[in-house]
């Protein structure tokens, strides 16, 4: 489609440039995948993001020495905001949309303090960028990084006991709890691993872009929740695919892109998203089933009418 409507959209540059901006928009879906599958939501990416990405830049001070104590400590405050995230919604059973939205905004102001006293000082060193931008295989090391992390999430929650326990719990956890599986602790681990792959873009990103902003983080609000929805998963929780919603989340960068090759403005990308996450609700499975078993339930029950009236 995008071929045809947009044909510069898959040149081989624009290809190029979509990959890092795809491996952004995968490695954070995923993480809103986690949290949706235990019938949760995140909202505090954009902040843990950008936050992330201040960190690597704040402790690496430009040298090439502390870039993996940045990477560290990234994650290590990403994993923090998670926890706070899975304690208030797994243990304490605060709402998660509420509990993700106060937190983020809690993370935004961290983020104002820290950026203008201490990150405005420094850059990132010219090794960790030079990195980013490297080709290997037609393709960024960010890319591959996505790649690695798609396939590591994707063999952990289908070849692994903690995996398919986590399944479980996503598929019910009533059920879960019953058969003696420790819910709460699912619950708070899936906001705690999707924190640290909210960390892990926000780190990509300050290498690939050099000095990030404020604003880094503000296109992944709706941008992971459309990609797990278009990806077939239900926003009530349940199973989801990570394939599914990896390839989800290259349709959208593909069609953000397309959009700017058509010189429509920014703002329609956040229409797009949000038309996406209501039409991928509306054919989602557990809606397609309700919609099949309504139509079969009225049929039958025409039919025993029909039946009745003819004896």
């Amino acid at each position: 489609m995008a071929y045809f409507i947009a044909p510069g959209t898959l040149s081989t540059v624009s290809f190029t440039a979509v990959l890092p901006l795809t491996a952004f928009l995968a490695i954070v879906s995923l993480g809103q995948m986690l949290v949706v599958m235990t019938g949760g939501i995140d909202l505090s990416i954009p902040g843990t993001m950008t936050l992330a990405a201040f960190v690597t830049v704040g402790v690496a001070g430009g040298s090439s020495d502390n870039i993996l104590p940045a990477l560290g400590m990234a994650l290590g405050v990403s994993a923090l905001i998670g926890l706070v995230n899975g304690f208030l919604v797994g243990v304490i059973r605060l709402n998660a949309l509420i509990v993700t939205l106060a937190v983020g905004q809690l993370v935004r102001g961290i983020l104002l303090r820290y950026a203008t006293t201490v990150a405005n000082e420094a850059s990132v060193p010219g090794a960790l960028s030079q990195w980013a931008i490297q080709q290997v295989f037609g393709a960024g090391w960010i890319f591959w990084i996505a790649l690695i992390t798609v396939v590591i999430v994707s063999l952990v929650l289908s070849n692994t006991g903690i995996g398919r326990r986590f399944r479980a719990v996503g598929a019910n956890q009533v059920a879960a709890r019953i058969s003696g599986l420790r819910v709460t602790s699912y619950v708070v681990m899936a906001y705690v691993v999707a924190a640290v792959l909210y960390g892990l873009a926000g780190f990509l990103a300050a290498a690939f872009i050099r000095s990030p902003t404020q604003g880094l983080g503000s296109p992944y609000l709706l941008g992971p929740i459309a990609a797990v929805v278009i990806g077939g998963a239900s926003l009530s929780g349940g199973l989801a695919s990570v394939a599914s919603t990896a390839m989800a989340a290259f349709f959208l960068t593909v069609l953000s892109q397309m959009l700017r090759v058509l010189g429509l403005s920014t703002d329609l990308q956040f229409v797009v998203f949000g038309l996406a996450i209501i039409g991928g609700m509306a054919v989602s499975g557990d809606r397609i089933v309700d919609m099949v078993e309504f139509l079969f339930q009225k049929r039958f029950s025409k039919n025993s009418e029909e039946s009745h009236l003819a004896t």
